[in-house]
């Protein structure tokens, strides 16, 4: 039961946000918008205001707005008048401010996510090589490293930042490394054997040198303007993280798995939620920022979709023709299920 709380608020609250970017946009630039829901269909109650039917419905994993004279994953027959309140009667920029409005609109929840987490409990940062964490059936915990013990060198090399000594460890992935540490005074050392695992190097999924420890993370407390700082580079490093993942996928060297789907994100919701609000608002954080760079990916039926068509009209000097726009649409909405 958890879980599935906890997936339908992660994924209800950041697919509402998306289509609250959408809606606004699409007021403000004078699109008609028909429907605005908050969940999916069938509709259970609702009240028109204006030209607006405001409603609930059913499936509570977000929302979707019905934006007047648009071509959109709904696959809608009804004809487009040329009526000026219609989305394709709108000027080119007025349409990508539209459609652009969702996938930023999520990059915003992502960076004040993070800068609420950051205000709220402070940034984190290492400023020894004091151990704050030993990973359980890792070599660092199996040759007798605890929580509290300083190392002190690597392979004979003195370390006193946490950067350098990691800096070693990373390079030799599935090698012997000599550590030295110290505890209450009393010197230990030992031979290690790394363990080889992929992970997130300067932009790169990289093979590293493991042992399983991690620091001991020390606190400090930001201001407002500094914890939206750190969200937006927060933000800008996943970014980059996740186009490069995007990046391996297009050219196979890594499995479309590595994304996920519905039953991961569920899995990672409800770990997220036993663990406690924080966990949960950095899962969002994330999950609105892959959101938001999916979308914008060139696929029929996404916004990206969306922005292709507002593209090759600007370089025809013409509107993409309506049947075109839903044989593609039907082709991406496969692309997007299979």
């Amino acid at each position: 039961m958890t879980t599935l709380l906890a997936t339908i608020f992660v994924l209800g609250v950041l697919v509402f946000l998306h289509e609250f970017g959408h809606f606004i946009v699409a007021k403000i630039v004078g699109v008609r918008v028909n429907r605005f829901s908050l969940g999916f269909p069938p509709r259970l109650i609702g009240k028109k205001i204006g030209e607006t039917d405001y409603c609930i419905s059913a499936i509570p994993l977000g929302g979707y707005v019905k934006l007047a004279g648009m071509i959109d994953e709904s696959l809608d027959k009804t004809p487009l008048r040329g009526e000026p309140w219609e989305f394709q009667s709108k000027p080119w920029l007025h349409r990508l401010g539209v459609i652009l409005a969702g996938p930023l609109s999520n990059y915003l929840v992502a960076i004040l996510l993070f800068a609420g987490l950051v205000l709220t409990k402070g940034i984190g940062y290492v400023k020894d090589t004091t151990v704050g964490e030993v990973i359980s059936e890792y070599p660092a915990e199996k040759a007798g490293i605890r929580v509290g013990d300083r190392i002190v060198a690597i392979n004979g090399q003195p370390v006193t930042r946490w950067e350098d000594m990691t800096e070693i460890i990373h390079s030799r992935p599935n090698q012997e490394v000599t550590i030295e540490w110290e505890r209450d005074g009393q010197k230990f050392v030992a031979v290690i054997h790394t363990r080889a695992q992929k992970a997130p190097v300067d932009g790169d999924i990289r093979e590293i040198g493991l042992i399983g420890i991690g620091p001991k993370v020390y606190t400090r407390k930001v201001g407002l303007f500094s914890a939206i700082g750190y969200g937006a580079k927060r933000t800008v490093y996943l970014t980059k993280l996740i186009y490069v993942s995007l990046k391996k996928i297009i050219t196979g060297t890594e499995s479309i798995r590595s994304l996920g789907g519905p039953l991961i994100i569920a899995k990672l919701a409800g770990e997220s939620a036993r663990t406690g609000w924080d966990s949960v608002f950095a899962l969002m954080a994330f999950l609105s920022l892959n959101f938001a760079i999916l979308n914008l990916l060139p696929i029929p039926a996404l916004d990206g979709g969306h922005m292709l068509f507002l593209i090759i009209e600007g370089i025809i000097r013409r509107p993409v023709p309506t049947k075109v726009k839903m044989i593609i649409q039907q082709i991406g909405m496969v692309i997007i299920f299979a």
